[in-house]
């Protein structure tokens, strides 16, 4: 892969993985976050299948999005800190193996159960469908899970940020991912000692969001620079 061709295919994915987000959070927000319990996370499912149908797509587009993305990075960057930027890009495809393999197909999963638990007429057939639903609720609400999937993007986005301070980079890009990542962290870690900071995830995903809009085009115009060059 020649470098004006890693500039092109990460600015491309970075573009589409902001537009996917502002697309998923548009979707998300008037819902709000899916109830605990089992029952009412059926419920809930099967009153926005719709909209949980396109967050569950678009949520493992973004995820395939960022494997490209990362390769990029590492391709790009690997000449100033070839280490921390293989341990950022570690880090991303983690984080995507994770949210693919547990969150989308519990999700996945789930939205099936949805859909036969509102149709469902007698109450053994709602019993049957709900112990069916209630280890899938409880994967989707487990901490652990939450503490997986936030950590490994979150420690990507930040080891990508430091690395990029000394590239020839926007350093605002660079502080950026340094902000977004000590966020994320801090929205796992915090919760355990401030209940508040529970609602510091929404800020990461918002500069989650930033940060890859901001990347994608900074590959774009680093893209067309490297080929009017060549």
């Amino acid at each position: 892969m020649n470098e004006s061709l890693a500039y092109f295919f990460g600015g491309a994915c970075g573009l589409l993985l902001g537009i996917a987000y502002v697309i998923i959070i548009a979707l998300y927000a008037p819902i709000g976050a899916p109830p605990i319990s089992a029952d009412a996370l059926l419920l809930y499912l099967a009153g926005n299948e719709t909209r949980w149908r396109w967050i569950i797509g678009l949520s493992v587009l973004t995820d395939f999005l960022f494997i490209p993305l990362a390769a990029s990075i590492w391709f790009v960057l690997r000449k100033v800190n070839l280490y921390l930027v293989g341990l950022a890009a570690t880090c991303v495809i983690l984080f995507v193996f994770l949210d693919l393999a547990i969150t989308w197909m519990n999700y996945t999963a789930a939205m099936a159960l949805a859909g036969r638990y509102s149709k469902a007429v007698t109450d053994i057939e709602k019993s049957a469908i709900l112990a069916a639903a209630e280890p899938i609720a409880a994967v989707l609400h487990s901490m652990l899970l939450f503490v997986y999937n936030s950590l490994t993007l979150a420690g990507g986005i930040l080891l990508t940020g430091i690395v990029m301070v000394r590239s020839m980079f926007s350093r605002a890009i660079a502080y950026v991912g340094i902000a977004t990542g000590c966020v994320g962290v801090l929205a796992v870690a915090g919760p355990f000692f401030i209940h508040a900071l529970n609602s510091a995830i929404i800020v990461a995903s918002c500069l989650t969001t930033v940060w890859v809009f901001a990347l994608g085009y900074q590959f774009c115009r680093c893209g067309i620079a490297a080929r009017r060059s060549s």
